[in-house]
C-alpha cells in the first residue's frame, strides 16, 4: 500500500480502545490514528502521551462534526452506543469498525448492514479473536483433516475473578448488554460458527455466582450445528481451576490445546507490533510448552500423542483487512451479517436460560 494513510478517528479509550484498537491501528500499513474521543481527561492525556501526534475529542458530535477530515471510524465505546454511533457515522459517509458485539439484537445488527450496503460504505465488526493462535492452528488441522470428521467441539474462555470490578460491563441493566454471554460468548459464539457453519438448536445456562454480581458470569452453552458437530461453550468469571482452552473431538484423532493466546497480555504491557522486544522474536508466538497435542487413546497429560506447534496469533490481521479493503476493494473481514448470525445464536441462549428450554434456530 502506497500513498497517503487513511485519516482514523476512534470512539472511546477504555480497555477495548487503548489495549486493543489504538496501537493495532497505529501500527496498520495504510491506516493513521487521527483522532480519539473521550471525555475522560485521565484518558485524554494518556491517548496523547502514546500517540503525540493524535487529535483528541471530548464527544462523538465534536467528530462527526469533522467528518470530511477523517476516512473510518471505529467505535470502541459501551455496548449500548454501538448502533446510534454506528448509524451517525455511516449516516455521516463514513466506513465504520464496530466492537463485538456490534449490537444487541440480530436485528439491529441487520439493521446497520442493510444502512452500510445503502450507503456502499464497509462496515465492519472486530471479532479479533479468529486471529487467537489456538484458532488458526485448529483452522490448520480441520484443513488438513487431521481429526477426521469432527464430532464435538469444546471452547473455554475461562477466568477466575472472584470479585467483581463494577462497571457496565458487569452491569445488570438490559440496556448496557453486560454479562459474559454478550462478552466472552461473543468470541466463542462466532469461532464455533466460522470453524463449524450453522447453528440448528441452542441450549444455555446463566448463573450470577458473586456476591454484588449483577449480570451473568458463569455461562455454559451448548449448540448443534448442521453438520451434526456438537459446540460446548464455556465462559466464566468463576473458574478457580481453568480447563482446556480447546478440546476437539474427531473420528481419527482429538486436539486438546491450554492457555490463552498471549498478545492480548502483551498490548496490556504496551507492546506493540512492529515494535519493541516482542516484535523482534515474532508477534504472536507463545512458548512451546504451551502448544497443544494432536492424538487419540490417550490424555495428553500423560503425553499422549504428538505436539502440534501452535501458530503465531495475528491480530494486525484484521486492520491489515480492513485497511486492504478500503483501498483496494478486499473483502471485508468481519460482516455484520456473520455478527448478526452469532447474535441469533446469544439471543436463543439467553431465551434458552430464562425458560429453561432448548431453541430451535
Amino acid at each position: 500500500m502506497t500513498g497517503t494513510p487513511l485519516r482514523v478517528g476512534l470512539v472511546g479509550y477504555g480497555l477495548a480502545g487503548s489495549v486493543f484498537h489504538a496501537p493495532l491501528i497505529a501500527a496498520t500499513e495504510g491506516l493513521a490514528l487521527d483522532t480519539v474521543v473521550t471525555s475522560n481527561p485521565e484518558r485524554q492525556r494518556q491517548a496523547r502521551a502514546a500517540f503525540p501526534d493524535v487529535r483528541v475529542a471530548a464527544t462523538p458530535d465534536e467528530l462527526f462534526g469533522r467528518a470530511d477530515e477523517l476516512d473510518l471510524i471505529v467505535i470502541a465505546s459501551p455496548n449500548r452506543t454501538h448502533v446510534p454511533l454506528a448509524t451517525a457515522a455511516l449516516e455521516a459517509g463514513l466506513p465504520v469498525v464496530v466492537d463485538k458485539p456490534v449490537a444487541g439484537t440480530a436485528a439491529e445488527a441487520r439493521g446497520l448492514a442493510a444502512l452500510a450496503e445503502e450507503h456502499g460504505l464497509l462496515l465492519s465488526v472486530f471479532q479479533n479473536r479468529r486471529w487467537d493462535n489456538d484458532f488458526l492452528t485448529l483452522r490448520k488441522l480441520l484443513s488438513e483433516g487431521a481429526l477426521g470428521d469432527v464430532y464435538r467441539f469444546e471452547s473455554r474462555f475461562e477466568r477466575w475473578r472472584p470479585k467483581p470490578k463494577g462497571g457496565w460491563r458487569e452491569s445488570g441493566d438490559p440496556t448496557d448488554i453486560g454479562g459474559l454471554l454478550y462478552d466472552l460468548g461473543s468470541h466463542v459464539v462466532d469461532q464455533a460458527l466460522v470453524l463449524f457453519g450453522p447453528v440448528t438448536s441452542v441450549y444455555a445456562e446463566t448463573d450470577v455466582r458473586r456476591d454484588g454480581a449483577q449480570a451473568d458470569d458463569d455461562t455454559f452453552l451448548a449448540l448443534t450445528h448442521a453438520n451434526g458437530v456438537r459446540s460446548h461453550l464455556y465462559v466464566s468469571a468463576t473458574t478457580a481451576q481453568l480447563g482446556p482452552r480447546f478440546r476437539v473431538l474427531g473420528s481419527g484423532a482429538g486436539y486438546v490445546k491450554h492457555g490463552l493466546d498471549p498478545q492480548e497480555a502483551v498490548l496490556r504491557d504496551g507492546l506493540r507490533p512492529g515494535a519493541g522486544a516482542d516484535a523482534g522474536a515474532g508477534w504472536g508466538i507463545e512458548p512451546e510448552e504451551l502448544w497443544g497435542r494432536v492424538g487419540s487413546g490417550e490424555s495428553p497429560v500423560t503425553g499422549g500423542g504428538r505436539v502440534e506447534p501452535t501458530l503465531p496469533g495475528d491480530y494486525p490481521a484484521y486492520y491489515a483487512a480492513v485497511a486492504k479493503a478500503l483501498l483496494e476493494g478486499g473483502p471485508n473481514p468481519v460482516t455484520a451479517q456473520e455478527a448478526a448470525a452469532a447474535l441469533d445464536v446469544l439471543e436463543a441462549a439467553r431465551r434458552s436460560a430464562d425458560e429453561k428450554v432448548t431453541v430451535t434456530l
